[in-house]
């Protein structure tokens, strides 16, 4: 069980963490509600996972610089789990290095922008039911860790 606990000082977060933190609150302010650290399955954690006010499912992935890019081999396992998928970088980020067929966001730690937006592919609706049931479970897990942190549940 991954539970996410930041304290509210830049410092203690990672620049990549910094980037969800923007790209999340840009999300909200376009009526999703995000996840950040998401598994939607196995081996797979997406950095932001949002579920928009009509039902559409996007996944961000925040690379805060080249290397964090390159050495990354499970971007292209996140597609299959979103309806449009996104990067997220910061200004200094080299954009060059990025698939252009997919979306792009620019962001910092409090805001983000659409510069691109990615092709939307729309999922199966066994996927969807499912990727929101999981979403919804997360949430409230994470919810209910944070009311009760010395709860110690076994949800296996």
């Amino acid at each position: 069980m991954f539970i996410l606990c930041y304290m509210n000082t830049q410092r203690s977060l990672q620049p990549g963490q910094l980037l969800q933190r923007g790209v999340s609150r840009y999300l909200a302010s376009l009526g999703f509600a995000c996840l950040e650290e998401f598994v939607p399955a196995r081996g797979l954690r997406v950095d932001v996972i949002g579920l928009g006010p009509k039902g559409e499912i996007w996944v961000v992935e925040c690379k805060s610089c080249r290397t964090d890019f390159t050495s990354d081999t499970k971007w292209q396992g996140y597609l299959e789990w979103a309806d449009r998928f996104f990067f997220a970088v910061d200004e200094d980020f080299p954009v060059e290095l990025l698939p252009e067929d997919l979306g792009l966001m620019m962001a910092d730690a409090y805001i983000a922008e659409i510069l691109r937006m990615g092709p939307q592919v729309k999922l199966a609706a066994a996927r969807r039911k499912m990727v929101v049931q999981k979403f919804a479970t997360t949430a409230a897990r994470r919810l209910q860790m944070l009311r009760d942190p010395d709860m110690h549940p076994d949800w296996g």
